[in-house]
Formats: C-alpha cells, structure tokens, sequence
C-alpha cells in the first residue's frame, strides 16, 4: 500500500509480555473491583507483587478480583473503604500493613463521574466527585509516603523506598464540557503529583501518574460498541485508530512501579493512541 489514506488499523495489540519484575512486592490499589483497577492489580499479581484489592460498593467484583489474583499463586485480600473518608482510608493502610508487613507500591485508582452542565449541578455532585476522585488520592499518598519513610529502603526488594502512581485521565489536560468536576479533579491531581513527586524524591520515593485515554472497559462498553460514537465520533478522536485495551495500561503500570523505570519521577504517562495530540489538526495544515 502506497498511501495510508483510507487506511484503518485493526483494534489489536502486542502479545502481554509482562514477566515477574514486582517479585516479593506488596501493593495496594483502589477501585480495584472493576474496570482498570481490576486489570492493574491483576497486572501487579502477573508480574509478582501480593495485593490488596479496595473496593467500596462491589464486594462481588473485589472478591472475584481476589480469585484471579490467587489462581495467579500470589496473595490478595479485598478491603471495603471510601477513600473520601480519612478514617476508612487509615483502617485501610492498617489492614495493609497487619496482612503484608511491607507496602512497596501503592495505586489510588478509584475515581467516579457525577456528570451534568455547571448550571444545573448540585454542590453534592462537586462535592463526591472531588471526594473521591482529589482528596482521596490526597488521603492514600499521604498514608503510603508515611510507611514508606518507617520502612525506609530494603534493596532486596526494590532501589526506591516505595512507588506511587496516581491514575488520571487524558481530561487532565483536554477540557470535558458537562464533566467540569471531573476534569478539574483530574485537573488538580496532575500537580499534586508533581508537587508531591518534588516533596519527596530525596527520600527515594518515586511519584508519577498515568492518563488513559479510551480504554474498554465495562464502564465503556456500551459507548465503545455504538456504531454511531465508536466510528463516527470516537475513533476520530485518536490518531492510532483503535480503543485502548487493559492491558495497554496494565503493562505500563507495571513497568513504572519496577525498578525498571527507576529514574522516571513526576512525570504522567499518557496512554491513550495520541489522543491528546490534537487530532483536529491532521487535515488543518
């Protein structure tokens, strides 16, 4: 083929590859029910690290979460907690500490979507988006930066002391009408990652954030099976031409939480076929 015009790529990926780089590491994600979350601390248990899965309303999901992770030979508990609440989130790193020991990796994921025009939302809607989505990530680093200082580094395990990576959103950066408070906890969390991976990189604490951008999940199914957004919206939205798969986010993760990306500290991954690279402009030169 001569040109690419016309030409779109199958939706398909690169064998998974991930080999067991987290061995004899313990790692805690948020949100880990379902979606993301469940393909990460999945992705974790592949490449070594025991889990603790959090959920909040799916016990269910946590539990079947778990299953996979121990059909995988490696630990797991599941953990009930709002991460917008401070004494859920400090019953949360205890049971962390009473069953592992150790708390090498920590992923605050969970993250919801109260969607409405800044005219007709309530202060409710602000207010558990932000919850959840801002100040819980907020609440778990704090509480992972506090181990990691008492533990301090054991390089048998790991050359950092401990590892956070914040899960964010391509609407860190790209506007979202309708999603104002999404976007501006989003927004928000992408200089407090960098705010925090600055406070304590001497302490050999490492701090970055991925941002996915269309990814199928179960959250995303629907939209990402309409013929009408996936072909005549979507896909117009991304440069590669095809939908994120888990396990494009779930081997990233993986690899900057390993040693293996020991020098990448504040920076945000973002994973999402060039989305943010201003598709609009292909055909405006």
């Amino acid at each position: 083929m001569s040109s690419s015009e016309n030409y779109t790529p199958p939706n398909e990926m690169p064998p998974a590859s991930i080999h067991r780089v987290l061995t004899g590491q313990k790692a805690l994600v948020t949100g880990g029910s379902k979606g993301l979350g469940k393909d990460i601390a999945i992705g974790l248990a592949k490449a070594g690290a025991d889990v603790l899965v959090n959920y909040n309303s799916d016990e269910e999901g946590a539990r079947l979460t778990v299953a996979e992770i121990h059909a995988l030979g490696a630990k797991a508990i599941a953990f009930r907690a709002d991460v917008s609440k401070e004494d859920e989130v400090l019953a949360m790193f205890s049971a962390m500490m009473e069953t592992f020991g150790r708390l090498d990796i920590c992923i605050p994921n969970s993250a919801l979507q109260l969607n409405a025009h800044v005219d007709e939302m309530t202060l409710a809607q602000w207010e558990r988006v932000i919850g959840v989505n801002l100040t819980g990530v907020f609440l778990c680093c704090r509480e992972a930066v506090r181990i990691f200082k008492r533990q301090g580094i054991d390089r048998s395990i790991s050359y950092a002391c401990g590892k956070l990576l914040l899960v964010s959103s391509v609407h860190d950066i790209i506007p979202w009408a309708g999603h104002s408070n999404y976007a501006a906890a989003k927004g928000g969390l992408m200089l407090f990652m960098k705010s925090l991976a600055q406070e304590v990189a001497h302490l050999r604490i490492r701090v970055n954030a991925i941002s996915p951008g269309a990814i199928r999940t179960p959250m995303n199914v629907e939209k990402l099976t309409s013929p009408e957004v996936f072909e005549s919206a979507l896909l117009k939205l991304i440069p590669s031409k095809r939908i994120g798969e888990p396990e494009d986010v779930s081997r990233a993760v993986v690899w900057l939480v390993s040693d293996e990306s020991d020098y990448v500290h504040g920076t945000t991954l973002y994973i999402d076929g060039g989305m943010t690279l201003y598709p609009g402009f292909i055909d405006a030169g």
